[in-house]
């Protein structure tokens, strides 16, 4: 990667974690940008899951092997937290390719797992199928973000990507215009919706407490 060009970036990763700045207040280099730090949300997800489905004792994470060790197990930990919370076992499913993915859910159903996480933007280039997936193989999912969800999926918890990127446009206009990427702090999201596709509940046999459709940004019907 060049030291020299500046560059804007959108993660869900940790930038400082991973190496990208040297702090999310003062990046220190060429890079910025915005970050959804989306292992934070973890926990979320496992929460609201574990509502839709309160008869589950066990929750599948379905993961990309592929990822960074560092990213995949904090991944894992912060679900295990919120799982052992909840009293809930959790299973980890590995998936790096199309394929491995139609086994994930295949073997989410042999093994009894109540719920899946789907827990990586691997399957984002894919949502059509990650949701047709699991429709076919009758598994309640929740996804990070509304474009499963608007194509099938049960639901989704998520940064409000079109902010993001917002955010990112704005970036590389200050830099244009002079700003150095050293001087612009990584910025965070704060802005994050809950979508519910309440005809995937039904189709499942699922009831969605009041209360989370209480919290829900969109649902649709």
């Amino acid at each position: 990667m060049t030291s020299t060009i500046p560059i804007v970036f959108l993660t869900g990763a940790d930038p400082v974690e991973t190496g990208l700045v040297a702090s999310l207040a003062r990046p220190g280099g060429n890079l910025t940008g915005v970050t959804n730090l989306n292992q934070l949300l973890w926990q979320k997800r496992v929460e609201l899951i574990a509502e839709l489905v309160p008869q589950t004792r066990v929750i599948g994470l379905l993961l990309n092997p592929n990822r960074s060790a560092v990213q995949v197990e904090r991944v894992i930990d912060s679900a295990k937290q919120a799982a052992n919370t909840k009293g809930l076992q959790l299973e980890i499913l590995n998936a790096g390719t199309e394929a491995e993915t139609d086994a994930g859910f295949a073997t989410a159903v042999q093994r009894q797992i109540g719920a899946v996480v789907v827990a990586d933007p691997l399957f984002d280039s894919r949502w059509k199928q990650v949701a047709a997936l699991a429709a076919h193989h009758a598994v309640p999912a929740i996804y990070l973000s509304r474009n499963y969800v608007s194509d099938g999926g049960l639901i989704s918890y998520g940064a409000i990507f079109t902010t993001a990127y917002q955010q990112v446009g704005d970036y590389a206009g200050r830099i244009l215009n002079g700003a150095k990427p050293a001087d612009l702090p990584v910025q965070q999201s704060t802005n994050f919706e809950l979508v519910i596709n309440l005809n995937t509940a039904k189709a499942l046999g699922l009831t969605v407490p009041p209360a989370v459709l209480a919290r829900a940004d969109e649902v649709i019907e």
